[in-house]
């Protein structure tokens, strides 16, 4: 009898009718389809370990049928799903699938992935009291209300948990803490809130998403010890006062993104000590003061984006900033998008971008991404010929300032370059015809100065 089968990527638009007859079945994928409808309920009298039915259009998950168990007194409904007690990997990712999540998956005593996002998924998680085995959850991108049940603790093998882009209404969950494994953990785009007063003893983590979120108060968290941390995503919150100089022992932190929130604060010259970091976002906060005290020797050997737009910096431009970017000025395939693998699933890293006004998003920023964005602050002065150092940039973005003088030729040597916004200034003289060598400009902006 058949024991595998896999069907991805074939273009079919419904459930194998052979399949019924096939008892033994252990591994399905049929991700990847076109398939449409109900979920059959004899999927779900297979000896199934191994589901994937991701990327199709299914709408219901199983049909609720009576329990032949009950007296014709009572009206309990079991659903179909709940005998797969076999059941190691679930991936029903990428339809159009509604309802609650049944509470028996998180009863299943084997079950080591459940991915479950970008879906149309309501009510409360369940509680996963038994999931003992349970590796990596995926839930994000759904309609879940209430909070996170705190029997997760309890998931000891637990690795991946994300409930991004949701409803979930809770505070920040430090009993996870008690987790050894745990290495991902998202929480974006829900209702969490509170203040985050804490010492951080997340010891295996290497992802922190909580941006967009309701947190505030006090940016008060604080590493006190070295951690492997490689991203750290706290944006889009109403989080203020300083960033903690704990941060310098996240030495393995490559993505730090902060923006849209109230951290009043100089610039963090001390993050020149993280050696792996590579994306910097302070956008939209309340930092202040001028970026001239670099040390142009270590510099930031691996940033390739900065966004400190939209907040209060001042002063020149200085050749000593522009020195300190030193991966800006090489072109080199070294920097790949880093992909944390974990089991047979994995996180990869993405950005937003604020470009032209419109929010942009990239997964692989490390690779198809080098960004300078000092845009909305009140630099002054004229900009630097210096500035052709920065080789490697795509999206350069200097507007809203008082820049002053000519623009200068120099920018010609930016071969890179995409974007080029010096809108908003008050740059006066021609427009330098050496901009018509950059053959990979899509968007030059010079608006609203005094070129002639």
């Amino acid at each position: 009898m058949l024991g595998q089968l896999l069907l991805e990527s074939c273009n079919i638009s419904a459930f194998p009718e052979f399949l019924k007859s096939q008892e033994n079945l252990e591994e399905l994928d049929l991700s990847n389809n076109k398939i449409s409808g109900a979920i059959p309920n004899w999927v779900w009298k297979k000896s199934l370990r191994y589901l994937n039915l991701a990327n199709n259009h299914l709408s219901s998950l199983d049909q609720l049928l009576p329990n032949q168990s009950s007296t014709s007194s009572q009206t309990s409904l079991t659903r179909p799903i709940c005998n797969l007690s076999q059941l190691r990997n679930f991936n029903a990712s990428r339809n159009n699938l509604s309802g609650t999540i049944p509470n028996c998956l998180g009863k299943m005593n084997y079950l080591y992935l459940l991915d479950l996002q970008g879906n149309n998924f309501s009510g409360m998680l369940p509680k996963f009291s038994k999931a003992a085995q349970l590796q990596i959850l995926k839930i994000s991108e759904n309609r879940l209300e209430g909070k996170l049940p705190r029997s997760l603790a309890e998931c000891s093998h637990l690795e991946v948990l994300d409930v991004g882009n949701n409803k979930m209404n809770d505070t920040f969950p430090f009993w996870l803490e008690k987790l050894p494994y745990l290495t991902v953990l998202i929480l974006r785009e829900n209702r969490f809130y509170g203040q985050i007063k804490h010492r951080f003893v997340f010891p295996t983590l290497d992802v922190l998403d909580i941006a967009s979120n309701q947190f505030s108060g006090e940016l008060s968290i604080d590493f006190l010890q070295p951690t492997r941390l490689r991203s750290l995503k706290i944006g889009g919150n109403k989080l203020e006062g300083k960033l903690s100089r704990s941060l310098a022992n996240c030495k393995a932190l490559e993505v730090l993104d902060l923006g849209n929130n109230m951290v009043h604060d100089t610039f963090p010259f001390w993050l020149e000590k993280l050696p792996s970091l590579k994306v910097v976002i302070l956008r939209a906060n309340r930092f202040y003061g001028t970026i001239t005290e670099f040390n142009t020797e270590r510099g930031f050997p691996k940033l390739r984006i900065l966004d400190i737009g939209s907040n209060k910096f001042s002063g020149d431009l200085s050749v000593e900033f522009l020195q300190s970017l030193k991966a800006m000025m090489q072109i080199t395939n070294e920097d790949k998008a880093k992909r944390v693998y974990i089991g047979d699933d994995y996180y990869q890293d993405s950005v937003t971008i604020v470009n032209r006004g419109i929010e942009m998003f990239y997964q692989k920023v490390l690779t198809i991404l080098t960004c300078l964005d000092l845009s909305s602050n009140s630099f002054h002065g004229r900009i630097p010929e210096e500035i052709q150092m920065l080789r490697s940039l795509k999206v350069l973005n200097l507007s809203y300032n008082s820049f002053s003088g000519e623009i200068p030729v120099a920018v010609q040597n930016l071969k890179d370059l995409e974007s080029l916004d010096l809108s908003q200034n008050e740059l006066s003289g021609k427009i330098p015809p050496q901009l018509t060598t950059l053959t990979f400009l899509e968007v030059l902006n010079l608006s609203y100065n005094p070129l002639s």
